[in-house]
């Protein structure tokens, strides 16, 4: 089929993995060329500090406070609701819900690799 719709309310989320309080949707299987997949973060939840070597990525903040941090030395940035951060290769990155309300997200790389990111220090 050349398409699929994903309705919000019929998504399942499991953790990003054991132990991790983010939890995923993944879109990313019936995607060939790209990887996209949404997150929920609840407050206080911190992904890995890491770089991509290859993939560049967008983050799409669909509700909540995404805080940010980029390059090396960390530069912090805190994005609202409707917010979005572009990504090229090799940029460190943090991402983090500093707020009290459940962060969501939707995260799209190119091209379509998973592994071979590098990891870092978090950031305080």
């Amino acid at each position: 089929m050349p398409y699929t719709v994903f309705h919000w309310d019929e998504r399942e989320w499991h953790p990003r993995r054991e132990g991790d309080p983010r939890l995923v949707s993944e879109l990313s299987d019936v995607m060939t060329r790209s990887r996209a997949n949404l997150y929920r973060y609840p407050a206080g939840a911190v992904g890995r500090r890491h770089s991509d070597p290859v993939q560049e990525e967008v983050f799409v903040v669909l509700d909540g406070t995404l805080t940010i941090d980029l390059g090396e030395p960390p530069e912090r940035h805190v994005l609202g609701k409707g917010s979005a951060v572009v990504v090229q290769p090799g940029t460190v990155l943090q991402l983090r819900n500093a707020g009290d309300e459940e962060l969501v997200l939707f995260i799209y790389g190119a091209p379509p690799v998973t592994g071979g990111a590098d990891f870092f220090d978090d950031v305080p």
